[in-house]
């Protein structure tokens, strides 16, 4: 007995992983950027990343495979907030990391330029 290509394919994709970054860490765990939980993101489920600021909280998608990491498009920001200025720098350079690597409890993205966000791994989830 033959099975529709389209339903051999879901079923295929439907055993997949989660290759994403989400699929290698603690979905619970929260990433503060060098230690400082006002700026923190975390991988909740596949193809997705919350994230909290010095002016709010917000969710983009991440679909990347791991070790690959495409933060985007990041909501942005309210120009009314005291600390707007560094609030656009932590999104913006969020948008142009390109690689994650998890070292025990460091979550260490880098861009294609060589720059570096490292972020400290803690344990309660958002």
């Amino acid at each position: 007995m033959k099975g529709s290509p389209a339903l051999i394919l879901l079923t295929v994709i439907s055993a997949c992983g989660d290759e994403t970054i989400s699929g290698y860490i603690d979905r619970s765990q929260v990433f503060s950027l060098e230690g400082d939980p006002a700026m923190s993101v975390s991988f909740p489920r596949r193809g997705r990343v919350h994230g909290h600021g010095l002016c709010g909280e917000w969710k983009a998608r991440q679909a990347a495979p791991y070790p690959w990491i495409e933060i985007g498009p990041v909501p942005g920001t309210e120009a009314s907030c005291a600390d707007f200025e560094a609030e656009k720098r932590f999104r913006d350079a969020l948008a142009n990391m390109r690689i994650a690597e998890v070292s025990g409890q460091f979550l260490i993205l880098s861009g294609e330029n060589g720059e570096e966000m490292v972020f400290l791994g803690g344990t309660q989830g958002n």
